[in-house]
Protein backbone atom coordinates (compact mmCIF):
# COMPACT_ATOMS: atom_id res chain seq x y z
CA UNK A 1 0.00 0.00 0.00
CA UNK A 2 1.06 3.34 -0.85
CA UNK A 3 1.43 6.79 0.89
CA UNK A 4 -2.04 8.05 1.52
CA UNK A 5 -2.47 12.28 1.44
CA UNK A 6 -4.82 13.97 3.57
CA UNK A 7 -7.03 14.79 0.97
CA UNK A 8 -7.29 11.48 -0.32
CA UNK A 9 -7.75 10.26 3.00
CA UNK A 10 -10.49 12.61 3.04
CA UNK A 11 -11.60 11.96 -0.09
CA UNK A 12 -12.13 7.88 0.68
CA UNK A 13 -14.22 8.30 4.25
CA UNK A 14 -16.40 10.70 3.16
CA UNK A 15 -17.69 8.00 0.65
CA UNK A 16 -17.54 4.97 2.92
CA UNK A 17 -18.92 4.11 6.38
CA UNK A 18 -19.71 6.71 8.99
CA UNK A 19 -19.13 10.04 7.77
CA UNK A 20 -21.76 9.86 4.44
CA UNK A 21 -24.26 9.12 7.24
CA UNK A 22 -24.35 12.62 8.63
CA UNK A 23 -24.59 16.55 8.15
CA UNK A 24 -22.16 17.91 5.40
CA UNK A 25 -21.19 20.66 7.89
CA UNK A 26 -20.52 17.96 10.80
CA UNK A 27 -18.68 15.59 8.52
CA UNK A 28 -16.55 18.70 7.26
CA UNK A 29 -15.29 19.69 10.31
CA UNK A 30 -14.44 15.93 11.58
CA UNK A 31 -12.07 15.49 8.61
CA UNK A 32 -10.91 19.45 9.07
CA UNK A 33 -9.87 18.14 12.65
CA UNK A 34 -8.50 14.65 12.04
CA UNK A 35 -4.79 14.25 12.03
CA UNK A 36 -3.54 11.72 9.61
CA UNK A 37 -1.63 8.57 11.05
CA UNK A 38 0.35 5.43 10.06
CA UNK A 39 1.08 2.19 11.64
CA UNK A 40 3.84 -0.22 10.47
CA UNK A 41 2.24 -3.90 10.89
CA UNK A 42 1.50 -4.90 14.54
CA UNK A 43 1.52 -2.06 15.62
CA UNK A 44 -0.42 -0.88 18.19
CA UNK A 45 -3.18 1.47 17.89
CA UNK A 46 -4.45 1.55 21.34
CA UNK A 47 -4.04 -0.75 24.34
CA UNK A 48 -6.56 -2.61 26.75
CA UNK A 49 -6.89 0.45 29.76
CA UNK A 50 -4.95 3.21 27.45
CA UNK A 51 -5.99 6.26 28.90
CA UNK A 52 -9.25 7.90 27.44
CA UNK A 53 -8.97 9.28 23.79
CA UNK A 54 -10.55 9.73 20.60
CA UNK A 55 -11.85 8.07 17.74
CA UNK A 56 -9.87 6.44 14.81
CA UNK A 57 -11.27 5.95 10.97
CA UNK A 58 -9.36 3.47 8.96
CA UNK A 59 -8.44 4.49 5.64
CA UNK A 60 -6.26 2.20 3.96
CA UNK A 61 -4.69 -1.39 5.31
CA UNK A 62 -6.45 -3.34 8.08
CA UNK A 63 -6.52 -3.31 11.85
CA UNK A 64 -7.44 -6.17 14.64
CA UNK A 65 -9.74 -5.70 17.43
CA UNK A 66 -9.09 -7.53 20.43
CA UNK A 67 -12.24 -7.25 22.60
CA UNK A 68 -13.66 -8.96 26.05
CA UNK A 69 -15.98 -8.46 29.02
CA UNK A 70 -13.84 -6.90 31.93
CA UNK A 71 -11.41 -8.65 33.66
CA UNK A 72 -11.05 -10.86 30.68
CA UNK A 73 -8.09 -10.92 28.79
CA UNK A 74 -9.22 -9.12 24.72
CA UNK A 75 -9.59 -11.44 22.21
CA UNK A 76 -9.15 -11.53 18.71
CA UNK A 77 -12.92 -10.37 17.36
CA UNK A 78 -12.84 -8.83 14.15
CA UNK A 79 -10.77 -6.84 11.19
CA UNK A 80 -11.82 -3.30 10.81
CA UNK A 81 -13.46 -2.40 7.55
CA UNK A 82 -12.49 0.56 5.68
CA UNK A 83 -15.13 3.62 5.90
CA UNK A 84 -15.34 2.31 9.71
CA UNK A 85 -14.59 4.61 12.87
CA UNK A 86 -13.77 3.29 16.69
CA UNK A 87 -12.90 4.08 19.89
CA UNK A 88 -16.09 6.30 20.92
CA UNK A 89 -16.79 4.90 24.23
CA UNK A 90 -14.22 6.98 25.61
CA UNK A 91 -15.99 9.90 24.44
CA UNK A 92 -19.65 8.29 25.90
CA UNK A 93 -17.99 7.42 28.92
CA UNK A 94 -15.35 8.94 29.89
CA UNK A 95 -13.42 5.39 30.93
CA UNK A 96 -10.25 3.85 29.61
CA UNK A 97 -9.80 1.82 26.80
CA UNK A 98 -11.71 -1.57 26.57
CA UNK A 99 -10.06 -3.11 23.95
CA UNK A 100 -7.01 -3.29 21.79
CA UNK A 101 -6.42 -2.16 17.97
CA UNK A 102 -3.43 -3.19 16.31
CA UNK A 103 -2.48 -2.54 12.37
CA UNK A 104 -2.14 -5.64 10.70
CA UNK A 105 -0.31 -4.41 7.39
CA UNK A 106 0.95 -1.32 6.96
CA UNK A 107 -1.92 0.77 7.98
CA UNK A 108 -3.38 4.44 7.30
CA UNK A 109 -5.64 6.33 9.83
CA UNK A 110 -7.42 9.53 10.75
CA UNK A 111 -8.18 9.91 14.23
CA UNK A 112 -10.42 12.81 16.02
CA UNK A 113 -8.40 13.72 19.14
CA UNK A 114 -11.05 13.46 22.43
CA UNK A 115 -10.35 17.33 23.04
CA UNK A 116 -11.80 18.23 19.33
CA UNK A 117 -14.93 16.09 19.81
CA UNK A 118 -15.41 17.83 23.09
CA UNK A 119 -15.29 20.79 21.56
CA UNK A 120 -17.51 20.12 18.75
CA UNK A 121 -20.22 18.70 21.30
CA UNK A 122 -20.25 21.87 23.33
CA UNK A 123 -21.20 23.68 20.30
CA UNK A 124 -23.83 20.94 19.13
CA UNK A 125 -25.74 18.46 21.55
CA UNK A 126 -26.03 16.45 18.42
CA UNK A 127 -22.67 15.10 17.96
CA UNK A 128 -23.15 13.18 20.81
CA UNK A 129 -25.94 11.45 18.52
CA UNK A 130 -23.49 11.37 15.34
CA UNK A 131 -21.32 9.39 17.85
CA UNK A 132 -24.00 7.43 19.16
CA UNK A 133 -24.58 6.16 15.42
CA UNK A 134 -20.68 5.00 15.09
CA UNK A 135 -21.49 2.89 18.37
CA UNK A 136 -24.57 0.87 17.11
CA UNK A 137 -22.93 0.67 13.79
CA UNK A 138 -19.66 -1.26 15.91
CA UNK A 139 -22.91 -3.34 17.70
CA UNK A 140 -24.29 -4.26 14.49
CA UNK A 141 -20.63 -5.84 13.32
CA UNK A 142 -21.25 -7.59 16.79
CA UNK A 143 -24.46 -8.48 16.58
CA UNK A 144 -23.08 -10.88 13.09
CA UNK A 145 -20.13 -12.17 15.05
CA UNK A 146 -22.35 -13.88 17.74
CA UNK A 147 -24.81 -15.05 14.81
CA UNK A 148 -21.33 -16.70 13.42
CA UNK A 149 -20.39 -18.29 16.72
CA UNK A 150 -23.84 -19.46 17.35
CA UNK A 151 -23.76 -21.70 14.47
CA UNK A 152 -22.74 -25.40 15.61
CA UNK A 153 -20.84 -26.50 12.98
CA UNK A 154 -16.84 -25.85 12.90
CA UNK A 155 -16.69 -25.06 9.03
CA UNK A 156 -19.92 -22.94 8.85
CA UNK A 157 -18.06 -20.74 11.64
CA UNK A 158 -14.87 -20.74 9.99
CA UNK A 159 -16.53 -19.79 6.51
CA UNK A 160 -18.12 -17.21 7.91
CA UNK A 161 -14.59 -15.84 9.25
CA UNK A 162 -13.31 -16.14 6.28
CA UNK A 163 -16.28 -14.58 4.06
CA UNK A 164 -16.14 -11.38 6.39
CA UNK A 165 -12.43 -11.07 5.82
CA UNK A 166 -13.88 -10.05 2.22
CA UNK A 167 -15.22 -6.91 3.68
CA UNK A 168 -11.84 -5.49 3.95
CA UNK A 169 -11.54 -5.64 0.20
CA UNK A 170 -10.11 -8.18 -2.30
CA UNK A 171 -6.57 -8.86 -0.41
CA UNK A 172 -5.28 -11.68 0.78
CA UNK A 173 -6.52 -12.52 4.43
CA UNK A 174 -3.62 -11.19 6.97
CA UNK A 175 -4.91 -14.25 9.17
CA UNK A 176 -2.68 -17.29 10.63
CA UNK A 177 -4.98 -20.15 10.41
CA UNK A 178 -4.70 -19.74 14.56
CA UNK A 179 -5.67 -16.38 14.05
CA UNK A 180 -8.52 -17.89 12.00
CA UNK A 181 -10.05 -20.49 14.77
CA UNK A 182 -9.58 -17.90 17.27
CA UNK A 183 -12.36 -15.48 15.65
CA UNK A 184 -14.10 -18.54 14.50
CA UNK A 185 -13.90 -20.78 18.09
CA UNK A 186 -12.42 -23.65 16.15
CA UNK A 187 -9.24 -25.70 16.37
CA UNK A 188 -6.13 -25.60 14.28
CA UNK A 189 -7.22 -28.90 12.95
CA UNK A 190 -11.12 -27.64 11.98
CA UNK A 191 -9.85 -24.88 9.95
CA UNK A 192 -7.10 -26.97 8.27
CA UNK A 193 -10.25 -29.13 7.58
CA UNK A 194 -12.37 -26.42 6.42
CA UNK A 195 -9.92 -24.72 4.42
CA UNK A 196 -8.94 -27.59 2.56
CA UNK A 197 -12.59 -28.59 1.94
CA UNK A 198 -13.15 -25.09 0.36
CA UNK A 199 -10.16 -24.58 -1.62
CA UNK A 200 -11.52 -28.18 -3.30
CA UNK A 201 -14.45 -26.63 -3.92
CA UNK A 202 -13.18 -23.77 -5.92
CA UNK A 203 -14.01 -21.11 -2.97
CA UNK A 204 -10.60 -19.96 -1.80
CA UNK A 205 -6.67 -20.42 -3.15
CA UNK A 206 -4.27 -21.30 -0.23
CA UNK A 207 -0.69 -21.43 -0.16
CA UNK A 208 1.65 -21.77 2.91
CA UNK A 209 1.10 -18.35 3.64
CA UNK A 210 -2.08 -16.71 2.22
CA UNK A 211 -5.27 -17.55 1.64
CA UNK A 212 -7.26 -15.69 -0.77
CA UNK A 213 -11.27 -15.71 -1.38
CA UNK A 214 -12.32 -16.50 -4.80
CA UNK A 215 -16.05 -16.93 -4.22
CA UNK A 216 -17.00 -15.17 -1.41
CA UNK A 217 -21.11 -15.95 -2.36
CA UNK A 218 -19.97 -19.03 -2.46
CA UNK A 219 -18.73 -19.25 0.85
CA UNK A 220 -21.61 -16.78 2.77
CA UNK A 221 -24.50 -19.00 1.25
CA UNK A 222 -22.62 -22.25 2.97
CA UNK A 223 -22.04 -20.58 5.96
CA UNK A 224 -26.00 -19.62 6.36
CA UNK A 225 -26.43 -23.67 5.50
CA UNK A 226 -26.87 -23.10 1.82
CA UNK A 227 -24.50 -24.40 0.47
CA UNK A 228 -23.35 -27.97 -0.15
CA UNK A 229 -23.31 -30.45 2.88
Amino acid sequence: MGYVSKARAEQIMSERGWLPLLPEAFRTEVLRRSILLHFAPGETVFRLDDPAGGVYGLVAGTVSASLAPAGVTPRLILLGVPGHWTGEGCFLTRKPRRGELRAVVETTMLHLPLDAMDQMASRDPAVVQHVALMLMMTVELLFRVIHDLQKPEADRRVASVLQRTTWIGETPIPLTQSEVGVMANASRKQVNASIKRFSEAGWLSNTYRSITITNPGALRRFAEGDGVD
